[in-house]
């Protein structure tokens, strides 16, 4: 039945590109990507077989000469593969014939080839199974004119303590072993006490019979030593310790297979991880059953997913390399319902896994789901209806949202809820995925909301909105914020470092009539007009507010104002600090054209905002400007991309498509450059410089592939 169906799939997703002009999805998803080229490469499980906690994700890295094709997961160690070819060891990319170029990249698998020796031809394939279970495919084909010996030696090491060794199970071909995981991390250390765990059981194994095995203290070069004996040696072996107990920095298996002229085989290994509270007998088990999956099945299902989303046809390699990423990030991030939700919902990183980003939805955050839709309407849907689901009584949706519940951080006996794009994100949905049912739901919720925030966010009741007492996370902007903090360096009492709930906030103020605008449009198409004039009006009046008293003539710019007297100043500071949010007047449609222009000579300004990988969050000329991402979280110089995208969809509402265009360029080269450095996504870029010391692999970097859309669009 599911070669049937899988049959009918590829036929639609057939006729709809003929009928395109364009190439069957496979050939469309080829990447063809080499060494040097952008490509993501972080994968994580499929969605319906992940879990939140004993989670684990892994990096190929298949581009560093100094190493063989390696996969490696967040404080749990790196897999990989040693090759011999009669005598001759082959250990490192640098050394290959031929090195890898990658074929497919998909959220849980990659396909790639390469040549470790001259007629040894690989294809390779690596599959994040599971949460708990990993494995690596290696189609070896002799493509010589002579017969080779070939032996491959899959490794297991850990690099930053021991494995022990708790023995070695012969008749399933797997090394157990135990080893403590650091739940310590640079940015934001994981809780035990949530259900990460730290005595964790490792199985490796393969799917054949193995020609011997060992465990070894030292490095590759050591192994190195021991597998490359001298060929005149009186203690030569081939054979490898056998080592069944104790402590050792990596394990090997070694597999052989001697190959005629144009015979193959394949060697297929596997690893296996689990708290060591969990019943070994289980993952022994589910790795019989894995050591015999059909990889083509979970290929395929790749395909099908992914002939969803729109089919561009790119100018340049380097855009559908950072649109295919894009879409492996965002769904990369995704799990199941668990817990206190009944929804899928994302975390910000699955790899690196930090405890910070590895919790709830918040809606800053859910702004990727204006790609992922394209992808999985439903699945979008479902994130977003993790915030329905849990919205409290009053309408509040807190700051975060998720398998733990709502979790809303009260100060001064506030709630703290976020930035309030929970309307336009659910329009923008909307309009991809035409449910009219979700659309009823989200109308509803969404009015709930903003009638929480209208009461709750406007203390003073004049039509401009302050922060709440806990701004420092709920207006998005952390650490070195120029207005909203009173210092230049960073200290941690709440109520001496933030003002942002004693000010008149512009941001929060543009949020609040683009929340307006977008119910309007989602009360007009569920066909309750009077609804829609309500909030149209209700819009217009904070638009006139914000232009009468957040607008400065001498510096033709917009900024936020004391809440007592709606000045420039709080005490004797000035509050007329040049930052990205003064462009949010064009996203959120509040700005006259003859201010869209002022604001536009500022933008444009290369003393400014116009830098070479993007706007940044402060102007170039301020005081407090760093182009430096030095840590996670910083507003006074990094380019936030989703921030970008906001002045982005601003210009090109008030015609300044070309501007537009020259930002969505800018944004794509920040990416582009990093992943040919690195071949991740972060949290922020740097405006100016190349080095970047923050969080990778942030969710909402998927935003690109929404850009990409709207580029192509026009072309």
């Amino acid at each position: 039945m599911r070669t049937c169906i899988l049959i009918l799939l590829s036929l639609v997703i057939w006729r709809n590109t003929e009928s395109q002009n364009l190439k069957p999805v496979e050939e469309y998803l080829r990447l063809n990507a080499g060494t040097e080229d952008p490509l993501y490469t972080t994968y994580a499980a499929a969605m319906k077989r992940s879990r939140l906690y004993g989670d684990k994700a892994y990096k190929m890295d298949y581009y560093s000469d100094c190493k063989p094709v390696t996969y490696y997961s967040d404080q749990a160690g790196s897999m990989y593969c040693i090759w011999k070819v009669d005598e001759v060891v082959v250990r490192n990319i640098g050394e290959y014939f031929r090195k890898p170029v990658v074929l497919f990249s998909f959220p849980d698998m990659a396909i790639l080839d390469y040549e470790p020796f001259r007629g040894i031809y690989v294809r390779e394939t690596f599959f994040v199974y599971s949460s708990s279970i990993a494995l690596v495919e290696m189609e070896v084909r002799n493509v010589d004119k002579v017969p080779h010996e070939v032996v491959a030696y899959p490794v297991l090491e850990l690099g930053n303590d021991s494995l022990e060794i708790v023995g070695y199970d012969t008749s399933r071909h797997s090394y157990i072993l135990h080893r403590y995981e650091n739940p310590y991390r640079l940015i934001s250390s994981l809780k035990p006490e949530y259900g990460y765990p730290t005595r964790v059981r490792d199985i490796f194994t393969t799917n054949q019979e193995e020609d011997s095995w060992g465990g070894y203290r030292g490095t590759l070069d050591h192994f190195y030593t021991f597998i490359k004996t001298d060929f005149y040696a009186t203690n030569k072996t081939e054979k490898l310790n056998h080592k069944v107990s104790g402590y050792v920095d990596f394990i090997a298996i070694q597999l052989k297979q001697r190959l005629r002229p144009g015979e193959k085989t394949n060697f297929r290994y596997i690893r296996g991880f689990q708290d060591q509270k969990e019943s070994v007998q289980s993952l022994q088990e589910e790795l019989e059953q894995v050591k015999k999956v059909y990889l083509k099945t979970y290929y395929e299902d790749d395909l099908i997913l992914f002939s969803r989303i729109p089919r561009i046809r790119f100018q340049a390699k380097d855009e559908k390399l950072v649109y295919i990423g894009a879409y492996n990030l965002v769904r990369g991030s995704m799990y199941p319902p668990s817990g206190k939700t009944s929804h899928n919902f994302y975390v910000f990183s699955r790899n690196p896994l930090w405890g910070w980003g590895h919790g709830h939805q918040v809606l800053h955050e859910s702004l990727s789901m204006l790609s992922y839709v394209y992808m999985d309407p439903k699945s979008a849907e479902g994130s977003q209806r993790v915030y329905m689901e849990q919205q409290r009584a009053d309408g509040l949706i807190a700051y975060r949202h998720g398998p733990r519940g709502l979790q809303d951080y009260p100060h001064h006996s506030m709630p703290t809820t976020s930035a309030p794009f929970f309307n336009w994100i659910n329009w923008e949905i909307y309009q991809v995925s035409k449910d009219k049912e979700f659309l009823e739901d989200a109308y509803q919720s969404g009015t709930e909301y903003l009638n929480w925030i209208i009461a709750n966010r406007d203390t003073d009741k004049d039509s401009t909105f302050e922060w709440g007492p806990y701004g420092l996370i709920e207006n998005v902007r952390d650490w070195y914020n120029p207005v909203f903090q009173v210092s230049a360096e960073r200290y941690l009492d709440v109520d001496k470092e933030d003002i942002s709930d004693e000010l008149e906030c512009l941001d929060l103020s543009l949020m609040v009539i683009k929340e307006m605008r977008s119910l309007a449009s989602m009360a007009h198409e569920l066909g309750r007009a009077g609804e829609a004039a309500i909030w149209r009006t209700y819009a217009d009046a904070v638009t006139r507010r914000v232009n009468e008293r957040m607008w400065d003539d001498s510096t033709g710019f917009y900024y936020s104002v004391n809440r007592d007297d709606h000045g420039w100043y709080f005490m004797t500071r000035d509050l007329r600090r040049q930052e990205i949010i003064g462009f949010l007047p064009l996203w959120a449609e509040a700005a006259p054209k003859e201010r869209a222009a002022q604001l536009i000579e500022t933008l444009t300004d290369s003393t400014k905002f116009w830098r070479r990988y993007g706007i940044p969050t402060l102007a170039a000329d301020d005081p407090w400007y760093s182009p430096n991402v030095d840590y996670c979280c910083k507003w006074n110089g990094p380019v936030w991309m989703l921030w970008d995208y906001m002045v982005y969809t601003g210009l090109k509402s008030y015609g300044y498509d070309s501007l537009a265009h020259q930002i969505a360029a800018k944004m794509l080269d920040a990416a582009v450059t990093q992943l040919r450095k690195n071949h991740n996504f972060w949290e922020s870029y740097s405006p100016d410089n190349e080095v970047l010391n923050c969080p990778p692999n942030y969710i909402w970097d998927a935003i690109l592939a929404k850009l990409l859309i709207e580029e192509y669009e026009e072309k």
